[in-house]
């Protein structure tokens, strides 16, 4: 059970639920030390350690982001945030926004894919922008990283430039899935079809042309996609 805490400790976790409700990801030791005056991120760390020790966070080593609500302070009465799963014609869940409901959630830590660099492995730590933490009930299941969707070919089934598209690593798929594949150095997100034996990559808005894959250019599929955050409101 979860015991009293000092008051420097109840600030330390209220900034953390802050955090969690404003921008869905926990905050590093630098951003808790500079929001709250410390000297040095050491002592962030030793708040963080007596929050473990005492019940109301979990710390996961070797994340600069690795702090997982396990609960609030009894009194606390910040509003609980809210998920809003939606379904969009794919079949592939959603949420509207980066927000969680904090006290109980399944979180876990994925990277953040932004641009990927020619020729480099999807997960090389070149390609890896941040870590966020999110809830692994939002998907259909478990992904392996956030990817950031990069133009409006997919628009018409919900998937926006900017996007974060939760993607599973594999090498296959069927007919149908929305994948991320790899054309030669180029990586790109699209609905997998094939067209007399070849395959075919598919957007899902018409000033988009397929793309089909020729003979003697390099073809691999580096994940399926598995739900989607919404990082801005729809207008």
């Amino acid at each position: 059970m979860a015991t009293e805490l000092t008051a420097r400790q109840a600030q330390v976790l209220d900034l953390i639920v802050q955090l969690l409700e404003q921008t869905g990801f926990p905050p590093t030791r630098a951003e808790l030390a500079r929001k709250l005056g410390f000297k040095s991120t050491n002592a962030a760390e030793d708040h963080l350690r007596a929050l473990a020790r005492k019940g109301y966070i979990e710390l996961k080593a070797g994340a600069s982001r690795g702090i997982r609500l396990i609960q609030q302070k009894p009194t606390h009465n910040s509003t609980q945030a809210q998920i809003a799963d939606q379904t969009v014609e794919s079949g592939m869940p959603y949420a509207s926004t980066i927000s969680y409901a904090l006290p109980s959630l399944n979180q876990t830590t994925l990277p953040l894919i932004g641009r990927v660099a020619a020729g480099s492995p999807i997960l090389a730590q070149e390609n890896v922008a941040k870590e966020l933490a999110v809830d692994s009930s939002l998907f259909s299941s478990r992904p392996d990283y956030l990817l950031q969707v990069r133009g409006m070919s997919m628009r018409d089934i919900g998937i926006l430039d900017g996007d974060l598209l939760a993607v599973k690593k594999t090498s296959e798929a069927r007919v149908g899935e929305i994948v991320v594949a790899r054309i030669d150095d180029e990586v790109t997100v699209k609905r997998l079809s094939r067209e007399k034996g070849k395959i075919v990559l598919l957007p899902e808005n018409p000033d988009f042309e397929p793309i089909h894959i020729r003979s003697g250019e390099v073809f691999a599929i580096e994940g399926l996609a598995v739900g989607l955050i919404r990082t801005q409101p729809l207008h």
